[in-house]
């Protein structure tokens, strides 16, 4: 049993940050189950950049070795800008400097775009490690009518090969979660969560969530969209996919806001959920996790190899309500929940809480129980100038 599952709170310093390879001496009290916290990448870093955001993280291909993709956000853009790469072959003690797997002056033809929302994904019994993006034209304030692109390394993250995916949806989409596998009758295929924002720019738009699917990882088609509440609709967004407790079965935990007013959050705060027992091909109508709370904020889920299920989300409110408690608004807080298979959530504890802005987690289990985690920090009143890594450990 998992009685024991959850670490005490620690009180103590952020330690150490690696920049250049080398590992610097850095003091800072933060709350939380987080340890080893470091500062992998500065905004300073990235002379086109104004903000570096949404890292994602992957094992590499030997026991100490992980991945880190990120993005710098060019000056005037919104959430678009350069995916970027760092690796680390000692468990995170130190970091290499970043190769850009996507780069906006890179030109394809005479056309050139910006880059968001990199997806790390290593296959299962391979050496190939995939990078997902989504590609925008320059000319956009904002990344919303991207579409998909994708890169592989097989050396461990070193070089990057870029391809040309073969597209069945051809509409905008964004990206959140890596690709979850299932088996359906012996074919090996690969679900994609992602989702659209096409009512922003245009009064005929939807605002949907849907799950992409693929047996190569190079055409992809779209397999199903998740099915709204009856009443109110809710803006379904920024899906995480995990396996089931039973053959078959996934669900997929996402982010929320007003259908028709995204300034707002759902009322109450809530994270949704649906269900699948058909390895992804339909899907339940979405319902409010009534213990999952999310006010417009990426959270990160997932099913770990013992079988309990994580939720590492916001606290607080929405990015930029000021509430008590938050005078320069929510994204501050990183709290977290554990759920056992067919259990009830447990108590809410900390991740990380250091009085400054943090957002968008993403984890990645190298060994049962143990997490490798990655989210963008900044300071108390200005988000994302930060990549931050922690190891965090649930005890069985």
């Amino acid at each position: 049993m998992f009685g024991g599952i959850l670490r005490s709170t620690v009180v103590g310093c952020l330690g150490f940050f690696a920049l250049h390879g080398s590992v610097v001496a850095q003091k800072a009290s933060y709350e939380g189950d987080v340890r080893d916290v470091q500062v992998i990448r500065k905004v300073e870093q990235h002379r086109q950049a104004w903000r570096i955001w949404q890292p994602v993280i992957v094992q590499g291909l030997k026991k100490q070795h992980l991945i880190v993709a990120y993005g710098s956000m060019l000056h005037g853009k919104k959430d678009m800008g350069d995916v970027h790469v760092t690796l680390s072959k000692d468990d995170g003690l130190s970091w290499s400097e970043p190769n850009t797997i996507f780069s906006n002056e890179v030109l394809q033809g005479d056309l050139q775009f910006a880059y968001a929302n990199p997806v790390l994904y290593r296959v299962q019994g391979q050496a190939v490690i995939w990078c997902f993006a989504m590609r925008c034209p320059i000319q956009q304030r904002n990344s919303e009518e991207s579409h998909l692109v994708g890169a592989f390394t097989a050396d461990g993250g070193r070089s990057w090969t870029s391809v040309e995916l073969a597209m069945h949806y051809t509409g905008p989409l964004i990206l959140n979660a890596p690709p979850v596998e299932v088996d359906r009758d012996g074919v090996r295929t690969f679900l994609l969560p992602a989702h659209r924002n096409t009512l922003a720019s245009d009064p005929r738009g939807s605002r949907d969530q849907m799950i992409l699917s693929s047996t190569s990882l190079l055409e992809w088609k779209l397999e199903a969209f998740i099915p709204q509440p009856d009443e109110p609709n809710v803006f379904l967004h920024e899906g995480n996919l995990a396996l089931g407790d039973q053959e078959g079965e996934l669900r997929i935990v996402m982010r929320t806001a007003n259908y028709d007013d995204t300034s707002l959050t759902v009322n109450p705060p809530r994270a949704y959920s649906s269900l699948s027992q058909d390895g992804g091909k339909t899907w339940s109508v979405a319902v409010p996790e009534r213990e999952l709370h999310n006010a417009k904020s990426k959270g990160f889920y997932c099913k770990a190899e013992l079988g309990h299920y994580l939720y590492v989300y916001n606290d607080g409110p929405a990015q930029r309500s000021v509430a008590p408690g938050f005078p320069f608004g929510g994204r501050t807080s990183l709290r977290y929940k554990i759920q056992m298979p067919r259990g009830n959530w447990l108590e809410e504890r900390t991740f990380f809480d250091a009085g400054i802005k943090n957002s968008y987690p993403s984890l990645v289990e190298v060994s049962p129980c143990d997490f490798r985690a990655v989210w963008d920090s900044g300071t108390a009143e200005k988000a994302r100038t930060h990549i931050r890594f922690a190891k965090f450990k649930i005890e069985p």
